[in-house]
């Protein structure tokens, strides 16, 4: 008899229930907002020009966090999996905090980093007149901040799964780092870095904490979709359910991109 053969009996109750109990809760409040969603006047209430400008700006903020990933996170992810120096620990686990922080405390750490009075920012201020909190460059940091170390980790990962073993080789044919990583590295890591990307987007899409303490919720210049939701949820909870809509509809399509990594049950 093959093990496939072998028949295991129901499931038992002890497991069952909680199971049942638990899938519930991750599925009826996402299905109480497609229902509950203001469909008749959805099309009015997504091209008002408060709901465009939100858009907009969440559009420019999370491609202009993608593209800030791919070049700081990709030769961070490279430093910690290709090479060996003392804090090399330290540092993998200060890049990974940003996951675990509270997003408000994230806000917190940006002001008292890159604020007026901060510790990079009164420089910035006094050399050049730079002033950062609360204006669209802030947002756009705040959503790199937590995104990076999404795209870190997929990266890292993928390095990781490829081995260095191409990077030997390439060394023994006379080829320096920079060369290899070009030619060799790189391209077998293009999975990871779309993977690293997606996961970056949709981090940036949904980001609120640290962006509303760093960058405020000015409409036009820092209120990104999250924001703005937050504030039509307390005036005109129809347009909050219709944005609300557009940020589920965009997570569902991540998730169905990255359906190889995550929804494959072998």
């Amino acid at each position: 008899m093959t093990p496939g053969s072998v028949r295991l009996g129901r499931p038992p109750v002890v497991l069952l229930v909680p199971a049942l109990v638990g899938s519930a809760l991750l599925v009826v409040p996402l299905v109480s907002l497609v229902l509950d969603t203001p469909w008749a006047g959805f099309w009015g209430q997504l091209t008002s020009s408060a709901v465009l400008e939100a858009l907009r700006l969440t559009l420019v903020a999370s491609l202009s966090t993608v593209g800030l990933c791919i070049v700081l996170g990709t030769p961070l992810a490279w430093l910690l999996s290709r090479t060996s120096f003392p804090g090399r620990a330290l540092l993998r686990a200060l890049v990974l905090v940003p996951l675990v922080l509270p997003p408000v405390v994230a806000g917190v750490a940006l002001i008292t980093a890159l604020g007026r009075t901060g510790l990079v920012g009164h420089l910035l201020y006094q050399w050049w007149g730079i002033t950062i909190p609360y204006t669209t460059t802030a947002v756009v940091i705040s959503h790199t901040f937590v995104a990076l170390p999404f795209y870190v980790l997929s990266v890292e990962g993928s390095l990781g799964s490829v081995g260095d073993q191409f990077d030997t080789v390439a060394a023994s044919l006379g080829a320096d780092r920079w060369t290899t990583f070009r030619r060799v590295t790189l391209p077998l890591v293009v999975p990871g870095i779309v993977a690293g990307a997606a996961l970056a987007w949709a981090r940036s899409l949904g980001e609120f904490g640290a962006t509303i303490t760093f960058a405020g919720n000015y409409p036009g210049t820092t209120q990104t979709m999250p924001s703005k939701i937050y504030t039509a949820l307390q005036d005109d909870p129809g347009v909050a359910r219709t944005l609300s809509m557009i940020l589920l509809v965009a997570s569902i399509g991540v998730l169905v991109g990255l359906r190889s990594r995550w929804l494959s049950t072998s």
